[in-house]
């Protein structure tokens, strides 16, 4: 299996169109075989910034999308309607796998987040390690926790991708940034990581 994040930065007059280009794009896309999962979002800080995640069931898979008319269509409109070129990150799983066992319930409010962020190279084996067991807590004790999955960045060894789901937003500030185990991860990431982390949290809506 194969993960992709795509972040577009749209002009902000063409921001309501492109949103309903990408939705096209979607439904197009889930037909295609290769496809296991596509989701849209937009930015909660910035209504011109969406973010798609899709999960394929391998590089073949990809690259067939890539040729797909609806592809093309996104693309060669996106040379008008985006501000900047879109950034495209190509991931790898890490231990644990992405687990999706748990679902969203009917009365969820639900905060999802994209957490993509730099860090010295010298920790990455530490990150990584820190975030299995990280990971592992989150999911077996947290009932907030719907979805929590770290993935590594190809052709990026500075780079890692955090894709989170939680049933609202409390569940985070106040339960899981205080426990044990995340708290243990936010001192290596302050030591690790260049800047401060926030800046490297995009906070979504799924459309």
């Amino acid at each position: 299996m194969k993960s992709t994040i795509v972040k577009f930065t749209a002009k902000p007059e063409h921001a309501t169109s492109f949103a309903a280009t990408l939705k096209e794009a979607q439904a197009a896309t889930q037909k295609e075989a290769g496809n296991h999962e596509i989701k849209v979002f937009v930015s909660k800080a910035d209504s011109n910034v969406f973010f798609v995640y899709e999960r394929w069931a391998d590089k073949a898979a990809i690259e067939s999308h890539d040729k797909e008319p609806h592809t093309q269509k996104l693309m060669q409109i996106g040379q008008t309607a985006l501000a900047t070129a879109p950034d495209f990150y190509f991931l790898g799983d890490t231990n644990p796998l992405p687990d999706r066992s748990k679902s969203a319930n009917a009365d969820d409010e639900l905060f999802i987040i994209f957490f993509i962020f730099k860090f010295d190279p010298a920790y990455r084996k530490q990150i990584l390690a820190q975030f299995e067991d990280h990971i592992t807590n989150t999911r077996k004790e947290e009932e907030g926790n719907i979805l929590f999955d770290l993935y590594t960045v190809d052709g990026q060894e500075d780079t890692l991708a955090v894709y989170e789901h939680w049933r609202k937003e409390s569940d985070v500030w106040d339960i899981h940034f205080h426990q044990p185990y995340a708290m243990k991860t936010g001192k290596l990431l302050e030591e690790a990581v260049d800047g401060d982390l926030k800046q490297y949290m995009n906070f979504v809506t799924e459309i």
